[in-house]
């Protein structure tokens, strides 16, 4: 059986073919997403068309997803004109296979929970740390995604409610605005100017001043996650998302969090994630997968 899978981000979409479980023909093409949504359609059109002899067809996207109806129910305008989106009816009608949409978090998430850290674990979260962060809810092995197919939405936890402004910005006292990599740089910058990215962050953690702000924004990140151990209870927490590749950051969570729930809760498992750039279009194939099975 063979399903070509998407996953479409804000910066490149990744594309290949799934087959007895394995991902090959993987490619990258820039999304562009500034041309706005019909352009990135289009780009998945074109990739498709290249595709040959599948049976399904698998979406991992940006954007909170209709996963039932295949649709973009809402995207910021890092993707301009995608709200809306009808993926799965366009694509049904020009490929002729099921075709299965789910949100990118999500769909590491379940890529995670079939072939990485997840193996084993019917009830996990998952969290992506980078430009935001970004969230997904395993129970009993499915995907939880709330009434309106948003949920996981950890990002918006309010941790800074002094800071809260929602005239000025709906994400602000939130989460994501101090535990994503964007506001670990932005924290840096403020005392280091000269230094751009994460990278040549963790390139000078041996200097004290670096380290001791590498460490406030750990202490962020167990804010939030402080507050889901305790409302979800779950076996597993596996973080994602380049940043969390550093050794440091995630010996420190582990240890920090460890400090800041109740013992009742502390049989909780942080792993980082395993299939890096893979998990969302391994989520997605098993979205077609379970698409095609049930004749829909």
């Amino acid at each position: 059986m063979r399903i070509a899978v998407v996953d479409i981000g804000g910066t490149s979409i990744k594309s290949g073919l799934w087959e007895d479980d394995c991902l090959t023909d993987i490619r990258e093409t820039d999304t562009n997403a500034a041309c706005g949504g019909e352009h990135v359609m289009e780009t998945v059109l074109s990739i498709l068309r290249e595709q040959k002899d599948v049976q399904a067809i698998g979406i991992s996207t940006a954007g909170q997803v209709n996963s039932a109806e295949g649709t973009i129910v809402y995207a910021n305008e890092n993707i301009p004109g995608y709200t809306g989106m009808q993926i799965r009816g366009r694509l049904e009608r020009e490929f002729h296979v099921p075709v299965a949409v789910q949100n990118d978090v999500n769909a590491a998430a379940i890529g995670e929970g079939y072939y990485g850290a997840g193996r084993g674990h019917k009830n996990f979260l998952c969290l992506t740390y980078g430009t935001g962060v970004g969230g997904a809810i395993v129970t009993d092995g499915t995907v939880y995604s709330g009434a309106g197919y948003s949920a996981g939405e950890f990002g918006a936890i309010v941790v800074h409610p002094k800071d809260r402004d929602v005239s000025r910005d709906a994400f602000s006292g939130c989460y994501e605005r101090y535990a994503s990599t964007t506001a670990l740089v932005q924290l840096v910058q403020r005392a280091y100017p000269e230094i751009k990215n994460g990278r040549e962050i963790f390139a000078r953690l041996s200097e004290d001043g670096v380290r001791a702000l590498v460490d406030q924004w750990i202490g962020e990140i167990v804010y939030g996650l402080t507050t889901l151990v305790h409302i979800f209870n779950p076996s597993l927490i596996i973080l994602g998302g380049g940043v969390m590749e550093q050794s440091y950051v995630l010996e420190n969570v582990q240890v920090e969090l460890k400090s800041q729930i109740m013992s009742s809760f502390a049989g909780v498992e942080i792993r980082p994630a395993e299939l890096g750039n893979t998990a969302g279009m391994l989520g997605a194939a098993r979205e077609a997968l379970g698409r095609l099975k049930s004749g829909r």
